[in-house]
């Protein structure tokens, strides 16, 4: 018998699982957009903040001009909405990454399981086999993530470096630079492919032999939480190298030609090894509620979801008996 992927025994519809991921994304979005940009500021960063014979007041001031811009020496308010730039692009990124990601593993592991569940028994014993086949359906589908990289570079870019946008609107960008905006491609495959391997293999591992599960969607809520720490924090790890070049390459002006190959030298060169690993701690810092928030409204959303489109309540498909 092949290893049971994990999936859904009363599998919702695909409608309402899209419907529900793309809700939590939303939601989400909304919540911690503001950490992510301050990750990715702290990352497309090359100066040192800290150290070089700077007092702690003047690094502190330092770290206040990296992370609010322009709204460094405005009050609080106008320091935490400076932290929402290119809003429009994260909103569509996120909420197509969502969908993609939480909708689209399951249908890779669902394919793996029918056509290759015996390999993955036989090669790696049916436990390890079933966390084996989540971790590579994550990074099947972590790989095709690379098709979304247009709107993370606008994201980022607005980000990191509005200047690049000279008031160009959508359109005349995607027009102006058109392939341009899949600029390190590569580096995103390099990141995407170990650390939705590590995330989804991650989170697998725990609820297996941790937890001891025999159905991984029958995981409680605490056990869903310590999962899902342990795969993000497992997946912002491995891939927090390839992360900090490809953040850097998205970061630049359009016209620059500087190669991914080029960043990374300068990096071991000028910053050491410690560069890779930049904004790492924020973005770990943000893994627990972040995971837990996303995950906790996924599971509700989905199957209010479905009882809706089959015609019944939203409260009455949201509470426990109506998820039976």
């Amino acid at each position: 018998m092949s290893p049971q992927a994990g999936g859904k025994k009363h599998g919702e519809s695909g409608t309402a699982r899209l419907l529900g991921s793309g809700t939590s994304g939303i939601l989400e979005l909304f919540t911690f957009h503001p950490v992510d940009t301050v990750a990715k500021r702290l990352m497309s960063n090359t100066d040192k903040i800290f150290g070089n014979h700077q007092t702690l007041s003047q690094s502190f001031g330092k770290l206040n001009q990296v992370l609010f811009r322009e709204a460094a020496a405005k009050p609080t308010l106008a320091k935490y909405l400076s932290l929402f730039p290119g809003l429009g692009y994260a909103a569509g990124y996120k909420v197509a990454q969502r969908m993609y990601k939480f909708g689209g593993q399951p249908v890779a592991r669902d394919f793996l399981d029918r056509h290759y569940g015996q390999s993955f028994s036989r090669a790696f014993g049916e436990r390890n086999g079933r966390a084996m086949m989540h971790a590579t359906a994550g990074s099947l589908i972590g790989i095709g993530e690379v098709a979304l990289l247009p709107l993370d570079v606008l994201k980022i870019k607005r980000q990191t470096n509005p200047e690049a946008f000279r008031g160009r609107g959508l359109f005349r960008i995607v027009a102006d630079e058109g392939m341009a905006l899949y600029r390190g491609a590569g580096w995103t495959v390099l990141r995407n492919a170990p650390g939705s391997f590590a995330l989804f293999g991650g989170s697998a591992f725990v609820k297996e032999f941790v937890f001891k599960l025999e159905d991984y969607n029958k995981a409680s809520f605490m056990q869903n939480f310590f999962a899902s720490i342990g795969g993000a924090v497992a997946s912002l790890t491995v891939s927090a190298p390839m992360d900090v070049i490809k953040t850097r390459i998205q970061a630049r002006s359009f016209d620059s030609p500087e190669s991914g190959m080029t960043i990374l030298r300068r990096m071991v060169q000028q910053e050491g090894m410690g560069s890779f690993f930049k904004g790492l701690t924020p973005k770990i810092l943000v893994v627990g509620p972040k995971l837990v928030f996303g995950f906790t409204l996924a599971q509700w959303f989905i199957p209010a979801f479905d009882r809706v489109l089959k015609g019944g309540s939203l409260i009455e498909a949201a509470s426990p008996a109506g998820q039976q």
